[in-house]
């Protein structure tokens, strides 16, 4: 027996036999039973979002309008259309092989679905663009934050490597490119040179974001920090004239002195800064908040705004007379004479603080006129007066008449 069942023959015998005895088994009404519950079983299932898989040229052209997914409703059997929507082993495609530049419509295929299901997609066809492919490089510009600079310090001008990166996209959006910036990440202030990855946004001259292909698509961004800062004096200078009767006695500021924030080469020109007190609004003896004015190069200054304190004195007004008018400037070879005033001496009012009234002398003026260039004849010259700085004066008269003549005549 054992030898019987080792040969093949007996075998391939043996196993039709069996195959026989099952097909008579099986009752004449199977395959008809089989039909109808098929026939009564079927189905209809949406697979939401499906993924579209484009095929073009992808060296040398560029595709739009193709959205990323689409919903496709397949109906047959129960079976099938539940493994369909569970396995989704099917794909969704466009098929642009060959297509040329410009736009077109295009319907949307289905490969590797059972041929015993049927599809419909929603949309069922897209409006595409077709554009040449255009690969560009650019310079990257970093932009920085300047109020992350801590107070003290300045930024230099941004270092970032590579500087030039290569954009791909179609080529009217290319074109549409104005700006390729990379901006740091900085949460925090800074006070020393700070390196740092940063991505980068390529926008056009609205700053909409552009889609394109950027290579690489970040950059390190270098920003130089160093201390820029300097102590100078605040200087007091005063504008106008004081009401009739008021001298300015003092003005003393609550802070001396102030930092200021700059370019390097700049703080070295700079040694001051200063407030301005408008002495024609004085009435008495007062407080001002003034702003600390700074040449324009300078980014900051601190304290921005000091107190002024003022005080007066009253005025009193004194004459002066007789005051001689020296002569200056003439030639060795001529003479002058006044001729009006014929005495060459002026009078004078003075104003200011009483006190200081009292110890002036008529010698404490100096008044001249500057005869240089000046040849024969009469001449109306401008008297000139130099005099103490805490007083104001007005001479009776302010231009005198000179006659010049040659020496010996």
């Amino acid at each position: 027996m054992d030898k019987l069942m080792d040969n093949p023959w007996f075998i391939k015998i043996l196993a039709l036999l069996l195959a026989f005895l099952l097909y008579t088994a099986v009752p004449q009404g199977a395959n008809k039973l089989t039909d109808v519950s098929l026939s009564g079983d079927q189905n209809t299932e949406t697979i939401q979002g499906m993924p579209v898989k484009t095929y073009y040229d992808t060296n040398n052209l560029v595709v739009s309008g193709i959205p990323d997914t689409v919903d496709v409703t397949v109906s047959g059997s129960k079976g099938l259309v539940q493994s369909a929507k569970t396995l989704k082993n099917f794909e969704v495609y466009v098929d642009l092989t060959g297509a040329k530049v410009g736009t077109q419509t295009v319907k949307y295929q289905i490969k590797n679905l059972s041929s015993q299901l049927k599809a419909t997609l929603e949309p069922a066809f897209a409006n595409v663009s077709i554009e040449e492919k255009v690969t560009k490089e650019f310079k990257v510009d970093a932009e920085l934050n300047n109020d992350l600079i801590e107070e003290g310090y300045v930024a230099g001008e941004p270092i970032v490597e590579p500087n030039l990166v290569k954009i791909t996209g179609a080529k009217d959006v290319i074109d549409r490119i104005s700006y390729v910036k990379a901006t740091p990440d900085i949460k925090n202030s800074i006070h020393e040179t700070t390196t740092q990855d940063a991505r980068i946004r390529v926008m056009d001259r609205e700053l909409n974001k552009l889609e394109v292909i950027v290579e690489p698509e970040t950059v390190r961004v270098t920003i130089p920090v160093k201390s820029s800062s300097k102590t100078v004096p605040i200087d007091i200078v005063e504008k106008g004239t004081p009401p009739p009767g008021l001298a300015i006695d003092s003005i003393d500021l609550d802070v001396k002195d102030a930092t200021i924030i700059g370019d390097e080469d700049i703080l070295k020109a700079v040694a001051n800064v200063r407030v301005e007190v408008d002495t024609s609004k004085i009435t008495g003896d007062t407080v001002l908040t003034l702003p600390v004015i700074i040449p324009k190069d300078i980014i900051k200054v601190t304290p921005q705004l000091v107190k002024a304190t003022i005080k007066v004195k009253k005025e009193t007004t004194q004459g002066l007379s007789g005051l001689l008018i020296k002569q200056q400037g003439l030639g060795n070879q001529y003479k002058a004479a006044f001729k009006d005033p014929a005495s060459g001496s002026v009078d004078m009012v003075v104003d200011g603080p009483s006190d200081i009234l009292k110890r002036l002398k008529t010698n404490d003026f100096n008044l001249f006129v500057d005869l240089s260039n000046l040849t024969e004849g009469d001449h109306d010259v401008k008297i000139q007066v130099s005099g103490p700085s805490n007083v104001n004066w007005k001479l009776n008269k302010t231009v005198a008449t000179v006659t010049i003549s040659q020496t010996g005549v």
